[in-house]
């Protein structure tokens, strides 16, 4: 009887409908603008959080055979500022005629209509990571790699509207023939939900260009706000990245640039950006900001970063790699080993006797640069009402089964020590769940 238990489980879940938590960007310039909860053999739509993947899962969102249709571009005006569609179900964007679900609340400014807050992983607009648009000036998606994006764009109020502004820089040059590509990026607050990514690619192109500078060699945004929650109460502004930074690849198993603790996420904040809006920086080499340029040589990798309070075991392994129907042959990019981040405590300085009696202390290494939280006086959207949550109780684009980690609150300050094996053994039973699930 024991051993059905889980057989039964997986049944009872089918039986279930799923909400449609999670948010992405929406547009019909995409990969993955059609994929649905059934393409592939997990929940692989847009809006399905990504980590502990291998780079070809996480990479595009593993979308690459699915790319927009000819044509299909997102324009970005040198100098303008483009409206782009940040929900967790395309049918509450302008493109609801393409969801599998048909209009699911679409014409409203909320995120996700008829759900909590929760579902876009914030506790309010003071608890906001930021999203960041950033583009690679080649046509070719299969040649392009992680470092070749440089963010030009970020806005520190998001995921919080559905309608999200991006300011374009006044210089970006026009894109090659064929365009270029872009791609979203957003890692949430860790106050609500797990050590997830979100990134979404899609065809892109400049008008109006009338520079012809082009962007600068990037480099990993370094870490220089104020971030009080991990014992950095004062900005180091001297610690930034000035010029073009890579995107923020987090917590996978290959191919990481950033290797923050669990509670301590890059975000696309006044933490690594002083600047809200149009990057305008960009067209030059990046360089850490109290060297000077030319600098960007010596500093490949990220500053220091901060380690929880309690240590983490390492994100669970992926779901196995899903083979989705052929369509077009996907890109064979090369995966660098990079180990999913295990953030632990500093070593306690320990006394090393010395033949002379004065003992040699070794030195705790140095705390990671600060970060600050967004705030912002703009009034939250408006919460859905009881009538448009019964409307839209069986929301649309409703995943199958799903091999993706369930979101939950965060433990802080000193609850997160004493909920650390907690935290592993869910951990653990998440992962076992997704055994199941395969």
């Amino acid at each position: 009887m024991i051993a059905a238990i889980p057989l039964l489980l997986s049944f009872a879940a089918t039986l279930v409908p799923s909400v449609s938590g999670h948010a992405c960007i929406f547009h019909p310039s995409m990969w993955g603008f059609n994929v649905t909860a059934t393409t592939f053999s997990y929940d692989n739509r847009p809006q399905t959080p990504l980590m502990a993947m291998t780079f070809d899962q996480w990479w595009f969102h593993n979308h690459l055979a699915y790319p927009p249709n000819p044509g299909d571009f997102m324009d970005l005006p040198a100098g303008g500022v483009i409206n782009t569609q940040i929900s967790c179900d395309k049918g509450a964007t302008d493109f609801f005629a393409s969801s599998s679900g048909g209009d699911a609340g679409a014409g409203g400014n909320y995120v996700c209509p008829g759900q909590p807050l929760s579902e876009f992983h914030t506790t309010g607009i003071d608890d906001l990571g930021g999203c960041g648009l950033g583009i690679t000036y080649k046509s070719d998606v299969n040649s392009v790699q992680p470092e070749d994006f440089s963010i030009f764009s970020v806005n520190k109020t998001c995921v919080w509207y559905l309608n999200t502004e991006f300011s374009i820089p006044s210089n970006m040059p026009a894109c090659p023939e064929g365009g270029c590509i872009c791609a979203w990026f957003w890692i949430h607050s860790p106050d609500s939900g797990g050590e997830q990514n979100y990134m979404n690619g899609f065809r892109c192109q400049v008008t109006g260009a009338s520079a012809s500078t082009p962007i600068g060699k990037n480099m990993v945004a370094r870490r220089c706000g104020a971030d009080p929650n991990n014992g950095r109460p004062n900005a180091d502004l001297g610690n930034c990245t000035v010029g073009p930074k890579q995107p923020f690849y987090w917590y996978q198993q290959e191919r990481n640039n950033m290797f923050e603790g669990t509670y301590a996420p890059p975000l696309y904040t006044d933490l690594y950006y002083p600047n809200d809006g149009a990057q305008e920086d960009i067209f030059q080499d990046a360089y850490i900001s109290s060297l000077g340029p030319g600098s960007g040589g010596s500093a490949s990798t990220p500053a220091a970063a901060p380690s929880d309070s309690a240590s983490s075991s390492p994100a669970p392994p992926p779901p196995a790699a899903p083979s989705p129907p052929p369509q077009q042959a996907s890109s064979d990019n090369a995966a660098a080993a990079s180990a999913p981040p295990d953030p632990s405590p500093a070593p306690t300085p320990e006394v090393i006797p010395t033949p002379p009696p004065t003992p040699e202390v070794i030195p705790t290494p140095p705390p990671a640069p600060a970060s600050t939280s967004v705030s912002s006086d703009v009034p939250p959207p408006v919460l859905p009402t009881a009538s448009l949550t019964s409307s839209l109780s069986s929301p649309t684009d409703s995943p199958a089964p799903s091999s993706a980690p369930s979101c939950r609150p965060r433990p802080s300050g000193a609850s997160r020590r004493r909920d650390e094996k907690v935290t592993r053994g869910k951990r653990h039973h998440m992962q076992h769940m997704r055994d199941f699930s395969h």
